[in-house]
């Protein structure tokens, strides 16, 4: 694939991917796509499923400043926060260079960066590590211990996180998603989820006194190589933050477009 087909990709990857996420967790949540806008907005206190993107390719820069001040708009008339992602690669030049001060204009501060990233996977051993064993999450308590795990990594209240997973059937049921274990004590966490033709890797998270250890690249392969095996997919997408950036080129995984995050200016 090309540099701006895997951006595509990758935004086409975040809508689909999120409707699924948002409405397991809100059944009338706001799933819309608008011209050159997609809301997946589940209006829970788990900030990651209040999410709106921008569409389209060569998107100009008068465009762009209309579709991010109907995005603030949407984002305003909402009771709990949430994030724009905007991909950079969508955009052309002129947009681009005016991008600061469309964003400020239309009341959106700016957050933090992301990348898009995707693997071709090759065929691999069952993944190990020394420290960890895996389980799969099955339970209620376990999805307690992933949304834990995920508060805890993103500096959330931990009511935050449990708001966002907490007794959902579809993180039990269709995704792939894995603790790894410490003996008894869930250390850190991955899954993947099937989304159209690809393996999405969503929820990375590994508690901050357990970090630097390998142990989020371990149980990130371990997702995968379950999803996988379990659905026979061998492309995967995902969006890293830059913390995990550095991770996931050592799993296999190539940058696409840059992704900016903005929540509403205060």
């Amino acid at each position: 694939m090309t540099g701006l087909t895997e951006s595509v990709e990758s935004v086409q990857q975040l809508a689909a991917a999120w409707r699924a996420m948002v409405l397991d967790r809100e059944a009338d949540a706001d799933v819309r796509d608008l011209p050159g806008i997609s809301v997946r907005w589940a209006d829970c206190r788990f900030v990651f499923w209040n999410c709106i993107t921008l569409t389209g390719t060569g998107t100009g820069a008068e465009a762009v400043g209309q579709r991010l001040s109907q995005a603030a708009d949407i984002m305003r008339a909402k009771k709990y926060p949430g994030f724009l992602w905007l991909f950079e690669d969508l955009l052309d030049d002129e947009a681009r260079s005016a991008l600061r001060a469309s964003a400020e204009q239309a009341g959106l501060r700016y957050a933090f960066p992301g990348r898009g990233m995707a693997a071709d996977l090759l065929p691999a051993p069952e993944p190990v590590h020394p420290d960890l064993t895996f389980t799969r999450v099955t339970t209620d308590a376990q999805v307690l211990a992933y949304a834990d795990l995920n508060s805890r990594a993103y500096g959330f209240p931990l009511e935050e996180g449990r708001d966002g997973l907490a007794g959902s059937a579809f993180w039990k049921n269709e995704a792939y998603a894995y603790l790894g274990m410490r003996g008894d004590t869930p250390v850190t966490c991955a899954a993947t989820v099937a989304v159209e033709g690809r393996l999405f890797v969503a929820l990375v998270a590994t508690d901050p006194q357990w970090e630097r250890r390998g142990y989020g690249e371990a149980v990130t392969r371990k997702a995968l190589y379950e999803g996988a095996r379990a659905t026979g997919l061998t492309r995967a997408t995902l969006h890293a933050t830059a913390a995990g950036a550095p991770v996931y080129p050592r799993i296999g995984f190539r940058p696409n477009s840059p992704i900016h995050f903005y929540g509403l200016a205060d």
